[in-house]
């Protein structure tokens, strides 16, 4: 078959009719290929076609798939009764020669070495799918078995793109060769090799095999090349210590060594860092090396921030050396604090925006691993923390936030020094006046209602409360209420119902009861969160059934709200959340947001740690019932009635069944 006009329009009829949906012109179009691939010179000409930029991309990869397949049954005889006749040696040094694109090109070369990143993007994270040497690879299939590569990356590169996923998207398999002898007579060696720095693509192509076939090398190997993977990342090749770096990543499900070891602001490098500092066991002379010398690179990295990915990683390194090492030995904490403080304040200092989130969620780390009294050191940190201007950008907020809780939970009596406290409450009082930072709001009002005595909030409570009912005035957002309610249901667990009822009656007469009515009885189905749950149930029972705290639910003339209250907590303790929540989407305030940029990234590894504040009380389901056994044996016959009156007809089923469980009887 000879390539010209005619055969270039004949294929691409035949394999354009090959996808017709219309049976009888694909059963032609099937036939015609086949009688053509009896004639010589027909894979060469398919090969060609393939390689015509001008034909349509759909004929194109139908004649990839019959090229593949007119390979794979041609090449060579399956057995000596095979009927097709095999392709002539000839021809298939002609198509060997056509598919040269497999090999590294002298662009690919001179990628690796001056742009290592964009090296990187296209190879390892897969973005040059549709690149000449993948297509040449994917036409290579058909061959693959046969034809003996002489170049050892390029058979690497072959095995590695002829590789197939499993669910999970894990690169686990492949036909084309035994993955452990190939490993063991090819990659091994290379691994093993004293220069790591010669032949670096070579490398590269090892090290991404031992990266995507992890999973099918047996442990015991995996563990004695480990050490040699630790010799690549001190590689002069960007790409060959990246590789190394992403690869030992990868491998950390078997704990080994890993070594700190600089690559200027290389991501995989840093994230390889991390995950060893995540399950390596330190020691304390290593910990204080290790914090000096990621110290260094963060006061480096200060000058001029450029790669966000890496500062992200250095930082969680930090946290997480800071994390392991300090809950083992809180001895270590001044010493870290020594190692840290330097580079946390140039960041402050020097006006290192970008960074400021991060410093403050490491400085909360710090406070929280704290015994009070804190060191007088932090103070100054305080005093940035209450300044006004430091609560003027958005992407801080939720930082200082944590920051200071951290000094609320650590340092209550500092606060009532120097005007804190009210400083603090104008913080609250910015933050609640914004739909965008009203949680947070909350998150400080929680935690001073939490950490100070009542007598210390007592002359600022009612100023609170008016401040609270002046935005439920405004807006009525879902994630508001549920706010608010959790910090009433945390003032009465505190601090007691009857103060709750007499410092919001103070602002207004009878507000409590208003409040109750049409704020926390309709809401509190939709709290979620295990701590939450068992607070506002438990918060709600005390209101409805500790008669020396809370007369104001017990007076006759409240017998409506009280069974409807009973009511809102039956439903929040025996209804699956799905079936009582409605969360509703809230409209973002565009206008806060115009400009702005830089937003808040956690650091996982400094994250705060959930408080229950009811820890001694494991069930709210069985404080219910026995509390109301309890009310009810000092009323006979009054809380059935209310019950029957009141509470849903599911309700009163699902309340029985608790009463049978924990064996409790309303009377």
């Amino acid at each position: 078959m000879e390539w010209n006009p005619e055969t270039l329009q004949f294929l691409s009829q035949c394999f354009l009719h090959t996808l017709s949906p219309a049976p009888e012109p694909r059963r032609l179009a099937e036939s015609s290929l086949s009688k053509a691939a009896d004639t010589p010179n027909y894979g060469l000409a398919v090969l060609r076609l393939v390689s015509e930029p001008s034909v349509d991309e759909q004929i194109r990869q139908a004649a990839s798939v019959n090229f593949k397949n007119h390979l794979r049954a041609r090449w060579a005889p399956a057995s000596p009764d095979e009927s097709n006749p095999v392709i002539p040696d000839p021809e298939k040094a002609e198509i060997k020669a056509l598919i040269p694109n497999v090999r590294l090109r002298e662009e690919d070369e001179e990628l690796f070495e001056m742009n290592y990143v964009e090296f990187i993007r296209r190879d390892i994270e897969g973005s040059d799918l549709d690149t000449r040497r993948r297509i040449a690879c994917e036409l290579l299939k058909g061959i693959a078995t046969n034809y003996k590569q002489q170049d050892k990356d390029c058979a690497i590169y072959l095995v590695v793109s002829l590789a197939t996923k499993k669910a999970g998207g894990s690169l686990v398999s492949t036909d084309l060769v035994d993955v452990q002898s190939f490993f063991a007579s090819v990659i091994v060696p290379e691994l093993k090799g004293q220069d790591v720095n010669g032949f670096p693509m070579l490398k590269a192509g090892a090290l991404k095999f031992f990266t995507m076939f992890r999973n099918q090398i047996s442990k015991d190997v995996t563990v004695q090349i480990f050490r040699d993977l630790v010799r690549f990342l001190v590689a002069e090749s960007n790409v060959v210590h990246s590789y190394a770096a992403s690869c030992i990543e990868k491998l950390l499900l078997v704990k080994d060594e890993g070594e700190d070891l600089e690559s200027e602001e290389n991501q995989y490098i840093m994230k390889c860092i991390m995950r060893v500092l995540g399950v390596a066991e330190i020691s304390s002379e290593v910990a204080g090396t290790c914090i000096s010398g990621l110290t260094s690179i963060l006061m480096e990295v200060c000058k001029n921030p450029k790669n966000p990915i890496f500062n992200h990683y250095l930082f969680e390194s930090v946290a997480i050396l800071v994390r392991r090492t300090c809950e083992r030995d809180p001895s270590l904490i001044s010493a870290f604090e020594a190692g840290l403080f330097p580079s946390l304040q140039l960041i402050l200092a020097n006006d290192v925006t970008e960074f400021f989130p991060y410093a403050f969620q490491l400085l909360a780390q710090l406070v929280e691993l704290n015994r009070p009294p804190i060191p007088p050191s932090y103070m100054q940190i305080f005093e940035i923390l209450l300044s006004p201007e430091s609560w003027k950008k958005a992407s801080n907020v939720p930082a200082l936030v944590r920051l200071l809780q951290a000094f609320l939970q650590k340092a209550p009596h500092e606060l009532l020094q120097e005007g804190r406290l009210i400083k603090v409450l104008e913080i609250f009082n910015t933050l609640i006046s914004s739909p965008s930072t009203a949680e947070q709001g909350f998150y400080v009002l929680n935690t001073v209602i939490e950490s100070l005595e009542y007598d210390v909030i007592e002359p600022n409570i009612r100023n609170i409360w008016a401040i609270l009912f002046g935005q439920l005035q405004k807006w009525r957002a879902v994630k508001f209420l549920k706010s608010f309610l959790i910090l009433m249901s945390l003032f009465v667990v505190k601090h007691g119902s009857m103060k709750l009822v007499d410092s919001m009656n103070s602002v207004q007469a009878n507000i409590f009861s208003v409040i109750v009515k049409q704020f926390w009885i309709p809401n509190l189905k939709l709290i979620t969160g295990a701590i939450e749950l068992k607070l506002t149930a438990v918060a709600s029972t005390r209101l409805i059934c500790f008669i020396g705290e809370s007369p104001a639910l017990l007076d006759a003339a409240n017998v409506e709200l009280w069974g409807k209250m009973l009511d809102s907590i039956v439903t929040l303790l025996s209804r699956p959340e799905q079936d009582r929540v409605e969360e509703e989407q809230e409209m973002p305030d565009i206008a806060e947001n115009v400009g702005y940029t830089a937003t808040f990234v956690r650091l996982y590894n400094a994250g705060k740690k959930e408080e229950d504040p009811l820890k001694d009380i494991k069930d709210p389901k069985e404080v219910l019932v026995a509390s109301l056994a309890r009310l009810s044996s000092q009323s006979p016959g009054r809380y059935p009635q209310i019950i029957n009156q009141y509470l849903d007809p599911a309700n009163q089923a699902a309340l029985l069944q608790l009463c049978n469980t924990y064996n409790c009887q309303i009377v």
